[in-house]
């Protein structure tokens, strides 16, 4: 048996003592108020610079901060920054930092003592996720966006400004992303590659300890700057602690128990139990729970190659855009939510962009509509009346949505249409999608950050898959996309951005299926806890009651 040096028992010992400490807030420590959440898929990083996932950009946000933020009515709102100025041309953008902001006590700083946030600190930030030696999966949303000369600049200990090469409307939006958190360059250069593991921040929260695949346990940050309406300083909650079980039976259980304080989401194997087919909780849980929902900026869609220079696309019917609008009137979306979703999402019958963004109008754009009658006649006018001398069209999924597969075939059968459905993994599919070698094709668009350009740009035809895995070409959106880069003004901006919306309807490379629900269940004890269509974990103002 090998044994542990003292330094590691030391470690272990201590991490121990962590979990003792908050393992129960109930018994042990009544007077703590300990959030507690279960991450099934497991924490890769606590690096800002690599929060690609909600994992990391939930652990992330609660140890970091960023310049702005995106308040509860998805408008930007100050963090670090108090207030900004961007020029005329749209280029310049000037940030001026609050006062007294301080990173954590950590051995990084001198005598241990965590040290004022300055300006020089968000430029290292910003200029670390560009540098081809940090490697971060975040790069992408300066890359040809900043201005490479000029770049990131701290005017003074307060004061930060960058240059656009271009204007670039949404990049408000993107400097809320978690990548952009600040984080002192003390703590890079001490823990070097194993700053993934030593969170240095000036957030509402502090790493206290993380044993990879067991725990993550973080205590309230005493000196975190904001402060609640009646000056009060958060946040109010002591500490949080993540636990790491990949079953998804040990998760729900686990909340049963009340050992979790709240679930995102709820596995397929467990909706029939709590929820009704119309989304509420069954009668068995009333008043025992707390069911929230919330529109979240997700659509779940099939995506339709259309590049027909593509040997894959040249021989298929879904090069015709009469094929390509039958298949989209050809099921009965509100049907498949209620069946195979509880009433978890909304049926997608408008555009590409969701419902929970501002630019949403449902009105004014109009989707697809269960129309069979319709698909019959476009397919007919396609030249496969019945679905006559139509060949098999293979739509590509992954396991979780083997069912939705099978539901949209059969509706389609109906009219005529063949669809077989091929199950295949993940990371395949992503392959495929990527190399333009996946011809109909399952996917799902999160959004980066609230504006409708980060679903749009999906399309615009500048862009390589990713994000534009459909591979879509119309020069008249491409001419509406740049346009709305400069626009200001959101009244007209919204107005281009449901122009486009109707092209995409129009020319039908996807098949919008629905706009998504955030769904949390949280026991009844937990206060100040509100959804986001970001579904980003919040716990700044959270409150905790012993049960």
């Amino acid at each position: 048996m090998r044994h542990l040096s003292n330094k590691y028992a030391v470690c272990f010992l201590l991490f121990d003592f962590c979990l003792l400490i908050f393992s129960c807030s109930t018994h042990q420590h009544p007077d703590k108020a300990i959030f507690r959440y279960n991450e099934s898929s497991g924490l890769a990083s606590l690096d800002p610079a690599f929060a690609k996932n909600k994992q990391v950009m939930w652990a992330v946000h609660q140890l970091y901060n960023t310049l702005v933020e995106i308040d509860s009515n998805m408008q930007i709102a100050p963090s670090l920054a108090k207030r900004w100025e961007i020029s005329k041309d749209n280029l310049t953008f000037t940030f001026y930092l609050k006062d007294s902001i301080y990173f954590s006590d950590d051995a990084c700083f001198e005598k241990g003592k965590g040290r004022k946030l300055t300006a020089q600190d968000v430029a290292y930030s910003f200029n670390r996720i560009v540098d081809k030696n940090t490697s971060s999966p975040g790069a992408w949303i300066f890359n040809n966006r900043v201005d490479s000369a000029n770049g990131f600049k701290a005017l003074n200990d307060s004061v930060f400004q960058f240059k656009l090469i271009r204007p670039f409307h949404s990049i408000l939006g993107i400097l809320s992303m978690q990548y952009c958190s600040v984080v002192p360059h003390e703590a890079v250069e001490k823990y070097g590659n194993e700053f993934r593991r030593h969170a240095v921040g000036t957030g509402p929260f502090q790493l206290v300890a993380w044993e990879e695949g067991q725990a993550l346990v973080l205590k309230k940050n005493t000196n975190y700057f904001e402060k609640d309406s009646s000056g009060k300083r958060l946040p109010y909650l002591d500490g949080i602690k993540v636990s790491f079980y990949d079953s998804k039976a040990t998760e729900f259980l686990e909340f049963q128990q009340q050992r979790l304080d709240f679930i995102d989401d709820i596995d397929a194997s467990f909706k029939d139990e709590v929820l009704t087919k119309t989304g509420n909780l069954k009668k068995t849980w009333q008043g025992k729970i707390v069911l929230q929902k919330q529109p979240y900026l997700n659509i779940e869609y099939l995506g339709i190659l259309v590049d027909e220079q593509n040997e894959v696309v040249k021989n298929s019917p879904l090069r015709l855009q009469k094929i390509r609008q039958a298949i989209n009137y050809g099921f009965d979306r509100r049907k498949m939510m209620l069946y195979l979703r509880n009433s978890i999402g909304i049926a997608a019958e408008s555009g590409f962009i969701p419902c929970g963004l501002p630019s949403f109008d449902s009105v004014n754009v109009k989707g697809y509509t269960y129309n069979p009658a319709k698909a019959k006649q476009l397919l007919a006018e396609a030249g496969f009346a019945e679905g006559k001398n139509m060949p098999p069209i293979k739509l590509l999924t992954i396991p979780i949505y083997g069912d939705l597969g099978s539901y949209i075939a059969n509706e389609l059968k109906q009219v005529g249409i063949n669809i077989q459905v091929e199950v295949i993994q993940k990371s395949l599919l992503l392959e495929q999608t990527s190399k333009s070698q996946a011809l109909f094709f399952r996917g799902s668009w999160i959004a980066d950050y609230p504006d409708a350009e980060n679903y749009l740009s999906v399309f615009y035809s500048k862009n390589p898959a990713p994000p534009n895995y459909t591979r879509y070409k119309n020069a008249a959106f491409d001419v509406l996309y740049e346009k709305a880069l400069a626009e200001k003004n959101d009244s007209l901006l919204y107005k281009l951005y449901q122009q486009m919306d109707k092209l995409i309807i129009a020319d039908a490379p996807v098949v919008p299926l629905w706009y998504d629900m955030a769904i949390h269940l949280v026991h009844n004890n937990i206060n100040n806890f509100p959804p986001n269509s970001l579904n980003l974990l919040e716990l700044r103002h959270t409150k905790k009651k012993s049960p």
